[in-house]
């Protein structure tokens, strides 16, 4: 494996990925009861945006860049709120307001969790895993770990909290991962039915995204969709949007997400590019569904 976030830190994706993650954190810690996040792909906790490899795509400037920082043009009201948790976050790390670090989920987490709250970090890349360490190993509500990501899916769960979160951030480099993905989610829920799963997943082509949603389609649970195009998905390598699959969202989310898909797609995607989706599949889906053009406005089917 040698995929390396820091080339991707700040970007759109991120942006998408952490602040649904950093929405849900905060609903958890409503409740009393202590509860745990499994990043399963936890990366090296903190990117430095002045770094070479961040320089070199500067993919941060058209995602966190966008929402805050030095030029951003202030959120509109409900975006703001939406975003308040993970933004921040961010702001923790850049106190002078210049973006020049970037939080990656496990430093996120730790931000909104409580001293009775736990991380489980896991992280197979040598190098990632040494300045995940150097992030937040002196952190005592956080352990590190060094597993395949779909076998800690099967050793960590259920956490004994009964409560809590599984973010699943896989790199996408293998051949087969939307397969793995689906399968991970399906043995996640087998063990851990209650719990809130998060999985991330990039879009470059539509053929595969279509059979990755078929076949979470077979899983005996009901996810929530929620996706960001930038341009319309063509054949090749190019990142033209991301997604998220919810299982067992915050009953707020889908309602929070369907007001503010909309204007964050209108922040990150160039005028008229792309657009977004939000929809129920699987098992029990509800049927109601929110699309949007290329031009962004929300279609509604029922």
């Amino acid at each position: 494996m040698n995929y390396r976030h820091i080339y991707h830190a700040g970007n759109f994706a991120d942006v998408l990925k952490h602040a649904v993650l950093a929405r849900a954190l905060a609903y958890m810690a409503r409740k009393d009861a202590p509860f745990r996040l499994i990043d399963t792909h936890a990366g090296s906790g903190r990117y430095l945006l002045t770094a070479s490899e961040a320089a070199a795509t500067g993919e941060w400037k058209q995602g966190i860049a966008r929402l805050i920082g030095q030029g951003a043009i202030p959120l509109p009201p409900n975006l703001a709120g939406f975003l308040e948790p993970y933004l921040k976050a961010v702001l923790a790390e850049n106190p002078t307001s210049q973006l020049a670090s970037y939080p990656g989920s496990p430093r996120i987490a730790l931000s909104l969790m409580r001293s009775t709250d736990r991380l489980i970090a896991n992280e197979l890349h040598p190098e990632e895993r040494a300045n995940l360490k150097a992030a937040i190993g002196r952190d005592p509500r956080a352990k590190i770990m060094a597993l395949d990501a779909f076998v800690a899916l099967k050793a960590l769960l259920p956490p004994k909290e009964r409560r809590g979160i599984v973010l699943i951030d896989s790199p996408y480099e293998a051949r087969g991962e939307l397969e793995r993905v689906v399968e991970g989610l399906r043995l996640g829920l087998q063990r851990f039915a209650t719990g809130v799963f998060i999985a991330w997943y990039p879009i470059k082509d539509i053929k595969p995204i279509n059979r990755f949603v078929a076949n979470l389609a077979t899983v005996p649970a009901r996810f929530l969709r929620a996706e960001i195009l930038l341009a319309r998905p063509e054949r090749g390598e190019s990142l033209n949007g991301c997604g998220l699959i919810i299982a067992n969202p915050p009953y707020t989310l889908e309602g929070e997400l369907a007001r503010i898909l909309p204007p964050l797609h209108r922040r990150l995607a160039d005028a008229g590019g792309g657009g977004h989706t939000l929809q129920w599949i699987g098992n029990g889906a509800v049927p109601r569904n929110h699309h949007s053009d290329q031009k962004g406005r929300v279609r509604t089917s029922r």
